[in-house]
């Protein structure tokens, strides 16, 4: 082979060598690009499972978190409930075993089936700081559960725990304020036959359990009751007219004349006070010495020797005298019927109670019925009564007080009937509280629960079964009470007597005759027939509107409209309120 032949063998060797690479090039660069994209595909693979196992991680150190947590928090209320159990061992005796005299634990009571019952019951509440439990203070239900427990109708292992009983009552009443009816629900041990008589014997006379009634568990005495009664008693000489030299019956006087025919005639009252004055002056008591002696004893101080305060003296216990001996005229008894009865039905009663905006739905509230007793006469007093007997849904605070002072005013004062009417509209009108003297608790009704109770195969929780229990209770131990506390107080006279002689701001001015009484006594009976049918239909509209929520308004308007009414309602009702223990302690001078 010549050199050429073997440098052209090379030659062509070396090109195949370099298609080779070259072929071969494409095919390794083909397996690398898919040994990235395997790779790529790893690593994604690896961090999605990274991704997965650090969540699930994530959520097992969380959950553990909220478990260890709420271990700690349960582990705290534990011990909050045993230093809570600890402290009432401590504040109560609670739970701490019963010793006997030589400190050894008295063996447990045995267990008997606890009921759900309602306890219908009464009291006179002279001498009580109220109907509610109040810390140490001598109330009506801390003697009733008292009694429960010496009687055995509640364990000696719950007589520390209301809770556990279920108590509630129907109505609340104030200190001083009694009850003929009202109502306990609870879970009591009723096995004994003569557990009333058993409750009763460990009571004062004063407070009177009547019955006990079986009921379903979920019964509640206040949110099943459907309505409640209440009376209230006053004297007759109350709807006398004020005394004509009085600062009131002088503002009457210059109305009548400026608003001609306006204020309603009292002939019967006249007479009474032109006979009143004429034994007076008979005795030598004229209003100028009446006035000197005022003077005397308001300048200077005086003892119970001073001749002025003699005089006085006198002069009131001959006044209380003719007082006593007042009889009302069936006339002026019909005219307290006819004012009472403009409470009946559906009304706003925002200026018969303290805190309350006239659109502020819970004002309305809801009269069943106002009825007037025949008057009667108490033999040891000598004085003429009355009862009124308000029968409603709910009420709210001195709502009664100021419902009966308001009939009062308009029928001893001559003013419309209709200023009734006026109360119930947005204008405010700051009425007085007449005395709680002669505020009672009737009973509560159950009509609406009564249907059900029957249902379940238990009695109807009705009070007439205990009639004439109730009313011998009443007479012995309220009424009774009521006219020896007038008697010796002098308590209505005294609330009256003050707010004739008032002589501050213009808050009793809406008891006088004014213009809107010209327009009314101006327009026949048809217009007036008229109005109260517009009246009955604005009040529907009302009771429809105060379902709705009410407006949202701006800061500016809220001002004016709560924070301002309310300020002013609350600091006439204190005016009101340290006027008449002022004129009370006046009175019994």
């Amino acid at each position: 082979m010549t050199e050429q032949d073997q440098n052209n063998l090379e030659s062509i060797s070396v090109g195949t060598k370099i298609e080779k690479d070259v072929a071969v090039a494409p095919i390794n660069s083909e397996v690398s690009t898919e040994n990235n994209d395997l790779s790529k595909a790893s690593e994604s693979s690896s961090d999605k499972q990274l991704l997965e196992n650090t969540n699930k991680a994530s959520k097992r150190k969380f959950a553990n978190g909220r478990k260890k947590k709420s271990d700690n928090y349960n582990t705290e209320r534990r011990k909050k409930q045993k230093f809570d159990k600890e402290s009432d061992k401590i504040k109560y005796g609670a739970r701490e075993p019963a010793l006997d005299e030589n400190g050894n634990p008295i063996p447990k009571s045995e267990r008997k089936p606890k009921r759900k019952v309602a306890v219908l019951f009464g009291y006179c509440g002279t001498g009580y700081h109220g109907l509610q439990f109040n810390g140490p203070e001598k109330t009506i239900e801390s003697a009733i559960f008292k009694a429960f427990v010496d009687s055995g109708a509640i364990s000696k292992e719950n007589a520390t725990d209301l809770k556990k009983n279920g108590f509630q009552r129907a109505a609340r009443t104030d200190k001083g304020v009694h009850a003929a009816g009202n109502t306990l629900s609870l879970k009591l041990i009723i096995e004994d036959p003569n557990i009333v008589q058993k409750i009763n014997d460990n009571l004062p006379q004063q407070i009177r359990i009547w019955g006990i009634e079986r009921t379903n568990k979920s019964f509640d005495s206040r949110k099943m009751c459907s309505s409640r009664i209440y009376e209230y008693l006053l004297p007759t000489f109350c709807f006398l007219p004020p005394r004509p030299t009085s600062h009131l019956a002088q503002k009457i006087k210059e109305a009548a004349e400026k608003y001609p025919g306006t204020k309603r005639s009292d002939s019967e009252g006249d007479r009474w006070w032109a006979t009143v004055i004429k034994t007076l002056e008979e005795k030598n008591v004229t209003q100028e010495k009446i006035e000197e002696a005022q003077n005397a004893i308001k300048d200077e101080k005086f003892d119970e020797n001073d001749p002025n305060f003699l005089f006085l003296k006198e002069l009131k216990a001959i006044e209380n005298k003719f007082r006593r001996s007042y009889r009302i005229s069936s006339e002026r008894l019909e005219l307290i019927r006819k004012a009472v009865s403009k409470y009946v039905g559906h009304h706003n009663f925002h200026n018969f109670t303290i805190g309350k905006l006239f659109k502020d739905p819970s004002s309305n509230r809801f009269m069943k019925s106002l009825t007037v007793s025949e008057p009667f006469v108490i033999p040891n007093t000598d004085t003429e009564w009355v009862s009124i007997k308000i029968h409603g849904q709910s009420f709210m605070l001195h709502q009664i007080r100021k419902m009966i002072a308001m009939a009062t005013f308009i029928v001893r004062c001559g003013t419309p009937l209709n200023r009734i009417s006026e109360a119930f509209k947005a204008k405010k009108m700051n009425i007085p509280k007449a005395p709680s003297l002669g505020l009672l608790l009737e009973n509560p009704v159950y009509d609406g629960y009564n249907s059900r109770l029957v249902d379940f195969g238990y009695k109807e929780i009705d009070f007439t079964r205990y009639d004439s229990q109730m009313e011998e209770f009443k007479m012995k131990n309220i009424y009774d009470k009521i006219y020896e506390e007038e008697i010796k107080e002098n308590q209505f006279h005294g609330f009256f007597g003050f707010i004739d002689n008032y002589r501050g701001d213009q808050s009793y001015d809406f008891i006088l005759p004014g213009e809107s009484d010209v327009q009314d006594s101006q327009k026949t009976e048809e217009e007036k027939d008229n109005e109260n049918d517009i009246e009955k239909k604005e009040e529907k509209e009302e009771k429809d509107d105060n379902k709705k929520p009410l407006e949202k308004k701006s800061p500016v308007e809220n001002n004016f409209d709560e924070n301002k009414t309310v300020k002013e309602s609350e600091n006439l009702e204190s005016v009101s309120e340290s006027a008449e223990k002022v004129e009370i302690n006046e009175s019994k001078n």
